[in-house]
């Protein structure tokens, strides 16, 4: 009898987890979702403890996997102080290592070993986007010097890990708006519905954004190609401004008035709600060029099309 093809899902217990779990239940697959906490009550996929750090019982899943996708690691949702910094960057640079070591002790490595980048990881650009072969580093306008280099360092540990009989791919996402709880969709969408659904910071910074689906699609396109490793820009291929998103937004969800939030405005409430401002002011302008070059196609390109999708399973 052929088992199915496992896929296991480190620090898969988030929105980005339970999405990719429920894809790959539909299409007859075993995912493994090792996470630090219990189970959620009706969370897909078979569940495993992990501690993100040190070897255990659950690297026996990895044992004879189709493919690894690690999306452990920290929010970045908060004030940027030592402790959050050190928690940022070790929640990504421990799981990347212990993944690692229990790849490289397998019998039969997994084919194949997704680890989570971010789209950040590219410099702050109003002009042209940037594919795989943009320019990387941080830009002081931005105040992104601390999230760049996160995303450099956890592109080295991956980098380093000596997995020769396992392909490797970084995933450079960039904000993947979809139904579930946790995702940014719903706290844009909130926003929307009280009124304050206008541009942010003058509204001009880009942002990349992925529907779920295609995101999804995309991971299942990477496991499968064979020729494909290394960085791969997960975006759709129309990135647009601030302030056309949320445009768009209030259209989708009928409300006629946004009111803007200027810069000072911005960093005011960021200082309130404990988070960072370059969260919304880096323009982040991110194309995926390889993935288009190797044919892979987008049902969710525009990003109208996206929201609405979204909003029709949302909306009572």
């Amino acid at each position: 009898m052929q088992r199915k093809p496992r896929i296991v899902l480190a620090g898969g217990s988030g929105f980005l987890g339970k999405t990719l779990a429920k894809h790959f239940i539909a299409r007859d697959c075993d995912a493994v979702v090792l996470t630090r906490s219990a189970r959620a009550e009706g969370g897909p996929g078979r569940w495993c403890g992990w501690d993100g750090r040190t070897p255990g019982d659950w690297a026996t899943e990895l044992d004879g996997a189709t493919a690894v996708v690690n999306l452990a690691g920290r929010s970045v949702n908060c004030r940027y102080n030592g402790a959050h910094r050190r928690e940022i960057l070790e929640s990504r640079l421990q799981p990347t290592r212990v993944l690692a070591q229990a790849i490289g002790r397998c019998a039969r490595p997994p084919r194949v070993w997704l680890n989570s980048s971010t789209a950040t990881i590219y410099q702050h650009t109003f002009g042209p986007a940037w594919d795989e072969s943009g320019a990387i580093g941080a830009t002081p306008e931005a105040k992104d010097e601390f999230s760049v280099e996160v995303a450099r360092s956890w592109e080295r540990a991956f980098e380093e890990a000596r997995t020769p009989a396992t392909r490797k791919v970084a995933l450079r996402t960039a904000m993947v708006f979809g139904r579930g709880e946790g995702g940014v969709f719903r706290v844009l969408r909130r926003l929307v519905k009280l009124g304050l659904g206008g541009p942010m910071a003058g509204g001009d910074q880009f942002v990349s954004w992925i529907h779920e689906e295609d995101f999804c699609r995309a991971i299942e396109w990477l496991i499968e190609r064979s020729d494909l490793s290394g960085p791969v820009n997960l975006a759709a291929p129309n990135p647009v401004p601030n302030h056309e998103m949320m445009r768009t937004l209030r259209r989708v969800c009928g409300v006629s008035i946004g009111l803007p939030a200027t810069r000072w405005m911005l960093e005011t409430g960021a200082f309130l709600l404990r988070t960072e401002t370059e969260l919304i002011i880096k323009s982040r302008r991110v194309i995926p060029g390889r993935l288009l070059a190797s044919g892979f196609q987008f049902r969710f390109s525009k990003l109208e099309d996206a929201l609405r999708e979204i909003e029709r399973r949302i909306a009572p």
